[in-house]
């Protein structure tokens, strides 16, 4: 019992400082739209760069990341975030958040090669496909929290989260899940991405409702990652019994 008592207090707590901080930051819930804008305009010029286009395309998305975990790291250190961290933000954790994209292509190609075949001939491609996405997300959940706060490179925050989500998965994705399925509920959408430029163009064609639906959906989204980042902080700088022992005193 002394777990969930120790979810529901350390979440109550996470829900108020997120909630109070969105307030503070809620220039945050527009950061989509600019990274939909920015992105957009690299895939009409990404064509200049011939076959290097897809390369142009991947360091983008990257500096775009990265300027986005920045802008949580000084919201959950600081509690602010200023014009200066979004200039900067680009490029703070752009070899970082590379590396990580680098390592995980290499990884997909390699398992395309050698275990694509031999997998997909027992369960087929569906499960296949179904199976290695559910994989990918379930233990590197945690990953854009490790890349901003743990002073890691890639491939040791990729352990680093893994490891994470070993030691807390309860107190993790019991919260995680809720906020996902109201983000579901708001946007009738799961996949919602700050960084999706078909869902910000097409919100608006669509007219003031899908304007609205939108702006809740980044504004809950924006929610959901400092949420993130202070529950990830919590976790990782206390244990369940120092947590009963600050509450009892």
């Amino acid at each position: 019992m002394s777990i969930f008592m120790d979810i529901y207090f350390m979440n109550l707590k996470t829900a108020k400082k997120a909630f109070k901080s969105l307030l503070k930051n809620w220039l945050i819930i527009f950061t989509g739209l600019i990274y939909s804008t920015i992105l957009f305009a690299g895939t009409l010029v990404s064509p200049l760069f011939w076959i290097l286009s897809r390369m142009f395309i991947l360091i983008l998305s990257s500096a775009l990341v990265s300027n986005y975990l920045y802008l949580l790291q000084q919201i959950i250190e600081q509690d602010r975030f200023s014009l200066q961290d979004f200039k900067d933000g680009f490029l703070i954790y752009l070899r970082k958040v590379w590396s990580i994209y680098f390592m995980g292509f290499v990884a997909l190609l390699g398992l395309d090669i050698f275990l694509r075949p031999i997998i997909v001939g027992f369960v087929g491609p569906f499960v296949y496909h179904f199976g290695l996405i559910f994989l990918m997300i379930f233990l590197l959940n945690a990953l854009p929290e490790t890349i901003y706060q743990k002073s890691y490179n890639g491939w040791e925050s990729i352990k680093f989260s893994v490891e994470f989500i070993k030691e807390h998965w309860v107190e993790w994705y019991l919260p995680n899940i809720l906020l996902i399925a109201i983000l579901a509920l708001i946007t009738g959408s799961a996949l919602i991405n700050v960084f999706d430029n078909v869902i910000s163009l097409r919100a608006f064609t669509q007219g003031p409702f899908g304007i609205t639906l939108y702006l809740l959906g980044q504004l809950w989204f924006s929610y959901i990652m400092i949420y993130r980042g202070f529950l990830y902080k919590l976790l990782n700088t206390s244990s369940r019994r120092k947590r009963m022992f600050m509450r009892n005193m």
